[in-house]
């Protein structure tokens, strides 16, 4: 597919901008992961033209992050809703590593109204990198991305 970029499709980021790559899309994600799950309350939350959201959940249910479903308020139509899929509840961690990027690198005076926290404990939580087969914790100063590409023999 790679429709925004054209590129690699080897490549797990341009992979997911492809599905999350246009303005507006994981602000709606913040507002479905905050609770949010009908058009109005995305309209309302984030003053977005209505065309533009229209188009902007269509292309999150495409693409696998949100799921449509159809709830119908006592005496009034039926309407449809927006319900965070498993992959969208991931999203959560890209949200939080950019919301911990902008805070040490584009602080702001006003305060933030979004909080990632533990469920259980109410503690807030910060993105870190951990090794896949022991668990432990690596600085930001010894994460790197390596490039392995196959040869073109």
């Amino acid at each position: 597919m790679l429709g925004i970029l054209g590129g690699d499709e080897r490549c797990p980021i341009a992979r997911s901008l492809d599905v999350l790559g246009e303005k507006w899309t994981l602000m709606i994600v913040r507002d479905a992961l905050a609770g949010s799950t009908r058009f109005s309350q995305f309209q309302q939350s984030l003053g977005v033209p209505r065309e533009v959201l229209t188009a902007r959940l269509s292309s999150l249910v495409d693409g696998g992050v949100l799921e449509r479903t159809t709830y119908k308020p006592e005496g009034a139509r039926a309407r449809e809703e927006y319900v965070l899929t498993d992959a969208g509840r991931d999203l959560s961690l890209v949200l939080l590593a950019l919301g911990g990027w902008a805070d040490r690198y584009r602080p702001s005076e006003l305060t933030s109204d979004l909080r990632f926290v533990d469920t259980e404990s109410g503690e807030p939580v910060e993105a870190v990198a951990v090794t896949q087969e022991s668990q432990q914790r690596v600085p930001l100063q010894r994460l790197t991305a390596v490039t392995e590409r196959a040869s073109d023999t």
